[in-house]
């Protein structure tokens, strides 16, 4: 009976959630944003213009793969081994190949985008090497072995390259294989890294050709150039191996930071060693310039991470980007970048001019990072060829930090890029990390006008395509607000699950408006959807608010000046980036310096209210912009209606602190009142709910009045101004506010939420309904609509539950489990739309997008195309012309199937398919009285069998004849050389012969 008699309590007759049944609530999982756990690795397709990303198994979710493409084209993959992180990501023509820490590979279907094959290898695998023009995936093994993986047929080739470096040391018991990169020009050469070496194998000759060891003398400093070490001889781990663009170098990095080059032509001797600051680190009695005496045994240098010898368009440029080597104790541990420019002619170039040329790099700088962080791994943005390892002309550089954090760079200026419209929005949550995230309503035609004007470079995704999905037009846009670790914030549509008309981002630069760049940590965020106005409070305690318009200064950059005016509204509408012509620029600053900012309110007819922790709570009219209030919680809470049934906590000596959490404007008609006012209803810790009164002043400005307060139980969650009629949001909109000119009367009640119940009532002080949670407390709630059929009160609980109330009776509808789809820990950082939207967490830089008016339909993790067939991957660089004279075979792709894959290869499945959709034809036809005429076929035509035995065979005869050619070439060449000189040899006797004969006078 309880139920019946709360909405004559609350002064609501009506059942405003009349026509709403528990079948309704059924939970649509729409779509996952950002990543599920930390990133481990990128790897990028120039050709297909996409992004893969790899994350690892954690307790927030197992490893995965994300595909991005263009705008908000995404597809996830799943990894076949349970509880596997992802270690390497390859792409491989129409495949991606996938190595995870449990040692297993997978390849996937672009296409498809479904896993096509997963393999076991025998042993442990430590990398992973792949070519956009083979079928196969070289696996470098722990016990040194390199393995080859058939993509094609699906199975483990018969291929297989022993430990080599048993070859330079038999007592090396443990060598595994730490990089393999196949030769840029020629695909039959290897270079394989051990921890001990490297070495040069090559597939025609099936040996190693040369092997490189690196050792460093006593007396000298080595790489990290530790005294205690330098009386004895050592042989640094390699982890580093690459090959120069032409192939002609290699360069081999150590743990030790050493950076050594090697002659690959000639004798394989070593040309230069150095470190990133230190050059000629082999010669003894030499000093090393990182080490500080005074540091003590600490100041030691970091392990080369990873290494990539990077061409322009001109392959002979070249320049070298490195990740690590850097001194421990050093601020800056950015990527280093060696700009060795144009390489010189090698067969005219002496030992010393070479070595001068890598002692001495054209430029050499470090590529910023943020202060603290390291860069463990990093992904080249080529223009449009994938070979070169993926170095070939490249434009941008998006790299790994040691947290897990993006960091995306131009190529080769190391310019900050942001991923605001250049990345997919999930990968923004890493770039930097998510810490705040709240959505507004805005209507559709004001949401497709906001689109900023910024300078911004050519896009980096431009695959992919998102396929066509269910449009509402009339529909309010679920606009996010994400606030990040550095003060950014981005606004964009998180849709209904539906089509996104306008896909772009709003990004707010909050840094550049408080003119400093640390120390910037916001804690709240409102975006007001009719007037585009946002409000943004920091923990530092400031107050900044941003609207719509154009940039004065677009294109030149103003200096900051930071004024510490306290208490004061401060102009700062010049405080924009250069790069924004229009879009979110600064209106005002206010430092109130009352402790940091706990919450805001921004209206839709232009006033804005801050409180802060202090207890401190100011409005503001932006009409001027001037402050119209300066009060506090205490004033509110002087006197209290005569309903309260408690004493107020926070008065005396040694009472609790008490702030506002929540705030709300609306308008509706207080209670004893007959007409309707704009008020502000503020909720605090401590379960304080007040409501003031805005009222226009005769001098045009406004006043703020304090009308009455009530205290409830606990600490208050969410305020919602509703009609008591029809049970529509009551709240402040410019029609309602227009609305007051009139004489508009808004009956209205105010449902607030608190962490243990729930109350409804008519402002200011009238107690109302109420109904207290049993067993569970309330994180975060909201009123939600469905469609026209009512209104219901919808809370995310302690439990793992989401419940829904009707109004006023404050019966409970129906509950769903959402822990399986949510954090639980993460339930109040959690926002419910009016429509029914749940945005929160599933872990720390991933939300989820669930509708709890659906039909329990699960997540769909690729709908999107991904992959075009019609873009072709360009060819392979071939040797020069000068390999080819020296004696250098040349070997084709299609050679290493037969080198790799062997004669005995067995077909692909695509090939069986194909032989059998022939035999069926042709069987259908004899079925139809065509057996003569397709027996005849059968005679003329080549049977498919026959057609690889064929190809097999002349494949080998051109190897062969190959061969031949050469030793052919070379006697020829030989007999040619042996008449060159005979004829030389003649015409000196006799020039000879006829000197002596003139001499004589014959």
């Amino acid at each position: 009976m309880a139920h019946l008699l709360r909405g004559k309590q609350a002064g609501i007759q009506n059942d405003l959630s009349s026509g709403i049944s528990s079948e309704l609530f059924n939970i649509d999982d729409l779509a996952r944003l950002g990543v599920n756990s930390q990133i481990a690795c990128l790897s990028y397709d120039p050709v297909q213009s996409i992004l893969a990303v790899g994350t690892k198994s954690s307790q927030f979710g197992p490893g995965q793969i994300y595909l991005f493409g263009q705008k908000r084209v995404q597809v996830t993959l799943a990894l076949p081994t349970r509880g596997a992180s992802v270690k390497a990501l390859h792409f491989c023509a129409e495949k991606l190949v996938c190595l995870d820490t449990k040692h297993a590979l997978s390849v996937y279907s672009l296409e498809l985008k479904t896993l096509l094959a997963s393999h076991s290898p025998p042993g442990v695998v430590t990398v992973l090497c792949t070519d956009p023009m083979l079928d196969y995936a070289l696996l470098g093994m722990q016990s040194g072995e390199v393995l080859a993986y058939d993509m094609d047929r699906e199975a483990l080739a018969p291929f297989k390259i022993p430990n080599l470096w048993l070859e330079v040391d038999p007592r090396a018991r443990l060598s595994p294989v730490v990089t393999l990169q196949l030769h840029p020009r020629d695909v039959g050469t290897l270079l394989i890294g051990y921890t001990h070496g490297a070495v040069i194998y090559s597939f025609k000759l099936a040996k190693s050709l040369r092997f490189y060891q690196y050792e460093i003398p006593r007396g000298a400093p080595g790489g990290d150039g530790d005294p205690a070490m330098r009386n004895v001889a050592r042989r640094p781990k390699l982890t580093q191996a690459t090959w120069h663009p032409s192939g002609t170098f290699i360069v081999t990095g150590y743990e030790d930071s050493s950076l050594v080059f090697w002659d690959t032509l000639k004798d394989g001797r070593m040309i230069m060693a150095r470190t990133l600051t230190d050059t000629n680190i082999l010669l003894p009695g030499t000093s090393n310039s990182n080490i500080n005496p005074t540091a003590g045994p600490t100041a030691v240098k970091e392990p080369l991470f990873r290494v990539a010898w990077c061409a322009n368009q001109n392959p002979e440029d070249t320049a070298i980007l490195i990740a690590g080597g850097q001194s421990t104790q050093s601020p800056t541990k950015g990527l280093t970048l060696l700009e060795l420019g144009l390489t010189p002619t090698y067969t005219t170039s002496s030992w010393e001019f070479l070595a001068q040329f890598f002692e001495t790099p054209k430029r050499q700088r470090i590529l910023p990072t943020p202060p603290g962080a390291e860069v463990v791994e990093f992904c080249l943005i080529p223009r449009s060829d994938p070979h070169f390892a993926g170095a070939h002309d490249p434009i941008a550089i998006i790299a790994l930090l040691a947290v897990g954090e993006l960091l995306t760079l131009t190529f080769p200026s190391g310019m900050p890029i942001t991923p605001t419209n250049q990345l997919h929005p999930s990968l923004t949550f890493v770039s930097p990390f998510l810490k705040r995230v709240n959505v507004a309503q805005m209507g559709r035609e004001r949401w497709l006008g906001m689109t900023e004007r910024r300078q911004q470079g050519p896009p980096m995704l431009r695959g992919g395509v998102e396929l066509p999905r269910h449009l509402r037009r009339y529909e309010s846009r679920n606009i996010v607000q994400t606030a990040h670790a550095d003060g950014t914030i981005r606004l964009w549509d998180v849709g209904h699950g539906d089509e996104v008309e306008n896909e772009k981002l709003l990004q707010v630069d909050v840094p550049r408006a408080l003119g400093r760049f640390s120390n910037v940590d916001i804690s709240c965020v409102s975006l007001a959807g009719a007037s585009g106005e946002l409000a943004v409070g920091l923990r530092s305690g400031e107050l900044v608010v941003f609207r719509w318009g154009n940039n004065r200064n677009a294109g030149k950059e103003v200096g900051l000046v930071r004024q510490d005016q306290l208490g004061v509204l401060i102009n700062v509408t010049d405080r924009v980036e250069p790069s924004l012509s229009e879009g979110m620029v600064p209106v005002t600053l206010l430092n109130q310096q009352d402790g940091p900012v706990t919450s805001v309110r921004m209206s839709d007819v232009g006033f804005v209210a801050a409180a802060f922790e202090g207890g401190g709570i100011i409005v503001l009219d932006m009409r001027g912009p001037a402050i119209i209030y300066r009060g506090s919680v205490h004033d509110m809470n002087k006197g209290h209606s005569k309903g309260t049934l408690r004493k107020h906590a926070s008065s005396g000596p040694g009472a609790k602190p008490e702030w506002v959490t929540q705030m709300e404007f609306s308008v509706m008609m207080l209670d004893g009142e007959d007409y309707s006012s704009i008020l502000l209803h503020v909720g605090t810790n401590l379960g304080h709910l007040g409501t003031f009164k805005i009222l226009p002043d005769p001098s045009g400005r406004y006043t703020v009045q304090h009308a009455g307060s009530l205290v409830l139980n606990n600490k208050v969650v969410h305020i919602a101004p509703i009609s008591a009629e029809t049970g529509k949001p009551a709240l402040a909109s410019q029609v309602a506010v227009s609305g007051l000119r009139s004489g508009i009367k808004v009956n209205g009640a105010l449902v607030a939420v608190t962490a243990t119940s729930v109350h409804v009532f008519r402002p200011a002080a009238n107690k109302g309904a109420h109904k207290s949670f049993d067993g569970f407390f309330c994180d975060s709630a909201s009123v939600v609509r469905h469609q026209d059929q009512g209104y219901v009160l919808v809370g995310l609980f302690g439990d793992g539950n989401a419940r829904a109330y009707s109004l006023p009776a404050l019966r409970e509808v129906a509950a769903v489990s959402v822990a399986d789809k949510l954090d639980v820990r993460r339930f109040p950082d959690a926002v419910i739309t009016p429509t029914g939207h749940i945005l929160g967490f599933t872990g720390p830089s991933e939300l989820a997008l669930l509708n709890i008016w659906g039909t329990g339909e699960p997540l769909n993790p690729g709908r999107d195309k991904i992959f075009e067939p019609a873009a072709l991957i360009p060819p392979r660089p071939t040797i020069s012309a000068v390999s080819w004279v020296t004696g250098t075979q040349y070997v084709t792709p299609s050679d290493m199937d037969i080198l790799i894959g062997g004669p005995n290869r067995p077909p692909s499945k695509r090939m069986i398919a194909q032989a059998k959709a022939e035999e069926e034809q042709l069987r259908r036809q004899g079925r139809a009285g065509m057996n003569t005429q397709a027996a005849a076929i059968a005679g003329q035509q080549e049977s498919y069998w026959d057609y690889m035995q064929r190809q097999i065979q002349e494949r080998t005869e051109k190897l062969g004849l190959v061969g031949d050619s050469m030793q052919s070439l070379e006697e020829n060449s030989a007999s040619w050389a042996d008449e060159v000189g005979s004829f030389v040899r003649r015409q000196k006797r006799n020039a000879a012969t006829g000197i002596i004969k003139a001499k004589f006078g014959l």
